[in-house]
């Protein structure tokens, strides 16, 4: 696997012109320019970002494989929408805990497309029995909380917690809560916006951006050992994969 030095203008050139053409018969002509350009560049990015994960925790994957491992699959899943654009028009991968079996688990995500590009992590849209115990690890220990998202370094990477929420204040909590804000929220994520850029001195924007930005978002991830449905007594602990 090549050294990761960057992505190239023609990795962001292959969505400009995808988006033009969003259609099979183009993509499969254009197949092995994907396989070549988009897969190749983020299976390094993926190989790339694998000691940084090391460096917060043992538990989260960085796997290069372009199928089955943390890359997306550029196939839309267009059953039950009226959008039937078969591709999507960025390239995306996930850095999951190694037990995860799907985007609803804690992670670090990263988001590549013409004009944007974006670092995240944390939890979207948890199962019901998760959420429930996040907000009781909320409402249990609110300094811990605190401390995993209002101290200057996650304010000044992602300002604050994005994501959906209820509302009205969720059963069993009282809507006077100081962390009530939070307690209603439906996803647990933040994320940083960046653009990509092909000047050749900041070539590894992203690259830098990712590893610091999972750094910061460690706190929010940190700790998840089990199954989804335990994730959040474990969130707040200090030590990642300690009980």
């Amino acid at each position: 696997m090549a050294e990761f030095r960057g992505f190239s203008p023609s990795f962001f050139g292959f969505f400009k012109d995808l988006k033009a053409n969003n259609e099979r018969a183009w993509f499969e002509a254009n197949k092995e320019r994907f396989r070549s350009t988009v897969q190749a560049q983020m299976s390094d990015f993926i190989a790339a970002m694998a000691p940084e994960l090391k460096k917060i925790s043992k538990e989260f994957i960085a796997d290069p494989r372009p199928n089955g491992g943390s890359m997306f699959r550029i196939h839309r899943d267009v059953r039950f929408s009226r959008d039937k654009r078969p591709y999507k028009e960025h390239a995306a991968c996930q850095f999951r805990h190694r037990l995860a079996r799907d985007v609803h688990a804690p992670g670090f995500y990263v988001h590549l497309a013409p004009g944007e590009v974006f670092v995240g992590g944390g939890l979207w849209m948890p199962e019901s029995d998760a959420l429930a115990r996040i907000r009781s690890a909320i409402a249990a220990k609110p300094d811990l909380w605190k401390k995993a998202v209002a101290t200057k370094t996650f304010a000044a990477h992602f300002g604050g917690l994005d994501g959906e929420s209820l509302t009205r204040p969720p059963r069993g909590f009282d809507a006077a809560h100081p962390l009530i804000v939070d307690l209603k929220r439906k996803s647990f994520v933040a994320r940083r916006v960046a653009r990509p850029t092909t000047d050749p001195k900041p070539k590894m924007l992203t690259m830098r951006i990712s590893s610091s930005d999972v750094r910061a978002l460690s706190r929010l991830a940190k700790g998840w050992k089990c199954s989804k449905s335990e994730v959040l007594r474990r969130l707040l602990r200090a030590q990642p994969g300690k009980k």
